[in-house]
């Protein structure tokens, strides 16, 4: 009996809630969500950035009062469902998605308040981005240089040398450095670098990590060294870049005819 009469006041106060909404604000939020999750899997990122700033206006005007909190419990929302969507399709592991939906949820309880959350929905997006793209296989017209960009994606945290990638695909030094420069533009040792670089920039923002602490983790010799080469490329020192959410993202483009 007991049972019944919780059932019956839960929907009696949904039917408030309803009564106090707007049904069209409503057929907008969830269309809007539903385009923000196309475009975000499609690595539509400048689209899926305008859409969770519609979907931020549309939470804001159904409740003015409580806007800040809503959209904070939002953002952690869409990060779940995020984690849930990468955990479907097999782009992330359980294990991977969890520590992708915790990292999320720290970065908002740590750096979001009421002046920034436009910058926090904008890291947000960055990051999520990042996951997916990520996952997507290169299409050069070199297939071992598909697979030796892969095998960087997949180990970019650990010591990359040039001899043991050279090694590991059963070509000389001299002919995978050639190739690889010739598909990409870039050297195989500028590339592995530039790919630390922009794993790091996540870490700087989503990890409660030190900044001698990620060095370290990315096999740089000393800070300093890091320092020097981290500013080299994003403009900015790893401290700067950590507190500054305006800061941009430095992102690597492969400017041949081929793409990643």
């Amino acid at each position: 009996m007991t049972g019944k009469i919780t059932e019956a006041s839960s929907l009696d106060l949904i039917s408030v809630i309803d009564k106090e909404g707007n049904t069209e604000r409503a057929k907008l939020f969830f269309y809007l969500e539903q385009q923000f999750l196309l475009q975000i899997f499609n690595l539509e990122l400048g689209s899926a950035r305008s859409t969770l700033k519609e979907i931020q206006g549309v939470l804001y005007e159904y409740k003015p009062r409580y806007s800040f909190e809503v959209i904070k419990d939002y953002f952690i929302t869409l990060s779940s469902i995020m984690t849930r969507r990468l955990q479907k399709a097999s782009i992330c592991t359980e294990e991977n998605a969890l520590r992708f939906n915790v990292a999320c949820i720290e970065m908002i309880h740590t750096n979001l308040h009421t002046e920034n959350v436009k910058e926090i929905g904008d890291e947000l997006v960055e990051f999520y981005y990042y996951i997916l793209k990520g996952k997507v296989k290169p299409s050069l017209s070199h297939e071992t240089v598909n697979e030796v960009i892969q095998y960087i994606n997949a180990n970019v945290e650990k010591p990359l040398i040039v001899e043991e990638i050279a090694k590991q695909f059963n070509v000389s030094t001299s002919h995978l450095s050639r190739i690889f420069r010739e598909h990409t533009s870039v050297t195989l040792v500028e590339y592995i670098t530039m790919r630390k670089i922009e794993e790091i920039q996540f870490y700087l923002r989503f990890s409660n990590l030190k900044i001698a602490e990620i060095a370290e983790r990315f096999h740089f010799c000393n800070q300093s060294y890091f320092t020097r080469v981290f500013k080299k490329y994003t403009g900015l020192t790893p401290r700067r870049f950590q507190k500054d959410l305006d800061g941009n993202y430095f992102r690597f483009t492969i400017k041949k005819g081929d793409s990643l």
